[in-house]
């Protein structure tokens, strides 16, 4: 479209910063104080995903990314919505991701004057994006949790292996099975927990999703040690 190729001295760039924060906060119903808040990439998407409705994987967008390898994952997944719709938009993702004020703000400067000469800017009235947002969160966060226990059951099925090809393998006395059932029924019991506290936390400011991912990675680690120590 037209908008894709706009010169840095169109008025799109003239746009000040207040405008643009206000635009995204109003849009999004978001309260970002500064451009650079939204150097992670998720609120490009989730624009693209209001003025294109189906068109982004909004499954894959993380909107909790804070490390650069994070945030740069949610620009693949914009930049192949641009190339799905045939917009020729190249990305300074290098420069994004350091949350440099002045490339974010020209790029949402860019963004905005796309997204008004989409359906004339009309937005979606029908559009809901807290409620978009946190649908996209449960999935992810099932999703993780879901490879997580995949993980812990390779790991189980695979240290069982080991022991059932022993050329020394014997039968462990029931008191260690009793232990290892005990040891597997706690850690699904934390796992419960940490996946619920994900789910249903309360506090939109502060996201449960580092810690309770911090909590997982711990009992992942448990467990692989267990697994060793029952060798």
């Amino acid at each position: 479209m037209a908008a894709a190729n706009i010169g840095m001295m169109d008025g799109a760039y003239f746009v000040g910063r207040n405008e643009i924060l206000t635009w995204i906060n109003a849009t999004l119903q978001l309260n970002l104080s500064r451009v650079e808040e939204a150097a992670s990439g998720a609120v490009q998407c989730q624009m693209m995903d209001m003025v294109h409705p189906g068109v982004v994987p909004m499954h894959k967008v993380n909107f909790d990314a804070r490390s650069e390898y994070d945030m740069i994952q949610n620009y693949k997944v914009l930049q192949e919505v641009f190339n799905k719709l045939k917009i020729e938009k190249h990305i300074e993702v290098n420069k994004l991701v350091k949350g440099r004020p002045l490339d974010n703000l020209e790029f949402l400067q860019w963004l905005k004057r796309y997204c008004d000469s989409v359906n004339g800017g009309i937005m979606n009235e029908n559009y809901n994006p807290v409620e978009r947002r946190c649908k996209v969160g449960k999935e992810r966060n099932i999703r993780v949790s879901q490879k997580i226990s995949k993980s812990l059951q390779a790991n189980n099925l695979g240290n069982r292996s080991i022991i059932d090809g022993s050329k020394h393998a014997t039968v462990a006395p029931n008191s260690t099975l009793e232990n290892s059932s005990a040891y597997i029924l706690e850690l699904s019991e934390k796992l419960t927990k940490a996946i619920l506290k994900i789910l249903y936390s309360e506090d939109e400011k502060e996201s449960p999703l580092p810690e309770a991912e911090e909590f997982l990675n711990e009992s992942m680690v448990a467990a692989e040690i267990e697994a060793e120590q029952s060798e």
